[in-house]
């Protein structure tokens, strides 16, 4: 039977999906069909490209057509959406077709730290001005509202006094590449095609 397919939706440098694209690079059962980006300029285009992964860019009035990113993904046998750095809010037509089909990653442990505007560093500056003693990454099913879709797993790290934005960011980023990829393929294989 044929493979499990995996469409990417990243915003920035990627770093995620590159690590999801190395990690199924030779997998038995699951593979990465695309790579899709509402910016033309982001980083992970071009990195992505390079790995021979196909990519493709639309704009923020393309991507808030539900009925054309299904077109999308039905076009290319995608089973699961994986969100990695995508900043734009899914919308509802797809998340329809593709329900309980959607995973992202976000940089603390929901439900804090979630919504509207907590992204990226802005979620690593809260974590430090509330001084938190511990945040982490909670990888999660996508709904119809920011960061509130059914928990998936969650992993931890401790915020030391001397912690700040930098130090943050590398803890987070290294649970993200320890742990997203590896909790997608146990997330997915009861669906595998056997």
């Amino acid at each position: 039977m044929g493979k499990l397919k995996l469409a990417l939706f990243a915003s920035g440098s990627g770093s995620n999906a590159l690590k999801i694209i190395d990690y199924f690079a030779s997998h038995a059962s699951i593979e990465v069909s695309f790579v899709l980006s509402n910016k033309k300029d982001a980083p992970i285009v071009e990195a992505a490209s390079l790995k021979k992964t196909k990519v493709i860019v639309l704009n923020n009035e393309q991507v808030s057509d539900g009925v054309l990113l299904t077109k999308t993904c039905k076009e290319n046998g995608v089973d699961f959406i994986i969100l990695a750095g995508y900043l734009r809010k899914i919308p509802v037509y797809l998340l329809e077709n593709y329900s309980d089909k959607i995973i992202n990653v976000h940089p603390a442990l929901l439900p804090k730290y979630g919504g509207k505007g907590m992204y990226g560093q802005h979620v690593h500056e809260a974590v430090l001005a509330n001084k938190e003693t511990e945040t982490g990454i909670t990888i999660h099913y996508v709904n119809e509202n920011f960061d509130e879709g059914r928990i998936i797993a969650q992993f931890h790290c401790p915020v030391i006094e001397s912690d700040d934005l930098p130090s943050i960011q590398r803890k987070i980023q290294y649970l993200e590449h320890s742990y997203f990829s590896y909790v997608i393929e146990k997330t997915l294989i009861p669906f595998l095609h056997v």
